[in-house]
């Protein structure tokens, strides 16, 4: 159920039955407002995913609008996957990270990290994001963080996020345009590659790593660039994500270059959904590749072919493919007893 990219399958196996903290990264970035851009959320309301997510994952309710998010296609956001393994096998503790939000989440009882961060702007305008800063306070959180269970989750809401993370990898020089996912089954690359490409313009030979981040990329990437620096592989931590937690790794792997550093993987890892994996447009493991350190990734064998809801139907037609922690929660699902059956019928519930 759970199965190699890289690496090998001791890592994930050790965490089988032990207790998880699930962290869920949230920001906005004006990059979505473009239109076309993204199809993660409700058209008009995009930068409200985030917060409709984490709403959900914390409560089972949608509370700063009606509907829970979903494309205009239809297919509803990725959060019910991860809510559906945290009811039938619930996470010892779920924390929020507020990384530039638009609209803070309606709950209470669920630690909300506030770490003083606006949503950054569209990175064909320059982005305008205090890189450095962000990095700072990042790694001094990941220094001083206490995991109050044997390892952590940890996975991200962010519209636009592998647009910014496509951006954040080429902006630091490494040979993947095309290497990157989509929300879309049909990915819009004529209006990626326009943003992509003008945000690439305001890159120089003069820039370093942090001053390149502040114009190309996006809150998410570089606070758990410096989270996971932070931490020092002192807990066993999943980058519950796709390519976006690829080019985390990436930005981890430019800052480790450019001081001459290095980094300890033995408690660091990746985990994604097989709709990511077996994207025929886009390809994690060339961008996993492509990191200067070893590194054990996975991906979890889940698809809705038991489902007959049309609205499912359509995440293995290629329509979403990962976000909100979806394919390390399944694989901790799976770590825990759970069947592929189950899921699909609580996620079904939540639809009903």
């Amino acid at each position: 159920m759970i199965k190699n990219i890289t690496g090998r399958v001791d890592f994930i196996e050790s965490l089988r039955g032990k207790s998880a903290t699930f962290i869920l990264a949230l920001s906005n970035s004006a990059t979505s407002s473009i239109k076309g851009i993204t199809q993660a959320g409700i058209p008009g309301s995009i930068y409200l995913t985030p917060t409709l997510d984490s709403e959900f994952i914390c409560t089972g309710q949608v509370r700063s609008m009606p509907n829970i998010a979903e494309t205009p296609k239809g297919v509803p956001t990725p959060a019910l996957i991860s809510r559906a393994i945290h009811t039938l096998n619930p996470f010892n503790h779920i924390e929020l990270l507020d990384l530039g939000l638009e609209v803070k989440p309606h709950i209470d009882y669920f630690k909300l990290h506030n770490f003083d961060i606006k949503p950054s702007d569209a990175i064909n305008n320059g982005a305008n994001i205090n890189a450095l800063d962000i990095f700072s306070k990042a790694t001094a959180f990941g220094q001083a963080y206490e995991c109050k269970d044997e390892y952590i989750i940890l996975g991200e809401s962010v519209p636009s996020g592998t647009t910014s993370a496509r951006a954040t990898a080429m902006a630091l020089g490494y040979e993947c345009d095309k290497l990157f996912s989509s929300s879309f089954k049909d990915v819009p690359n004529s209006i990626r590659d326009e943003v992509v490409y003008d945000a690439l313009k305001n890159i120089t030979s003069n820039d370093d790593v942090f001053s390149i981040l502040s114009k190309v990329s996006d809150n998410m990437i570089i606070f758990v660039a410096g989270f996971i620096l932070g931490l020092n592989n002192r807990i066993p931590i999943i980058l519950a994500g796709g390519t976006q937690m690829a080019a985390v790794l990436l930005v981890v792997n430019s800052i480790l270059r450019q001081m001459n550093g290095k980094i300890e993987t033995s408690n660091l890892s990746l985990c994604t959904t097989s709709w990511v994996y077996n994207d025929n447009n886009s390809d994690i493991k060339a961008l996993i590749n492509m990191l200067d350190f070893e590194l054990n990734t996975y991906y979890s064998d889940f698809d809705f072919s038991s489902s007959t809801h049309p609205a499912l139907k359509l995440y293995d037609d290629g329509e979403a493919k990962e976000g909100v922690g979806a394919g390390g929660c399944l694989a901790y699902g799976f770590l825990n007893g759970l069947n592929k059956e189950q899921i699909t019928k609580k996620v079904e519930e939540f639809l009903a």
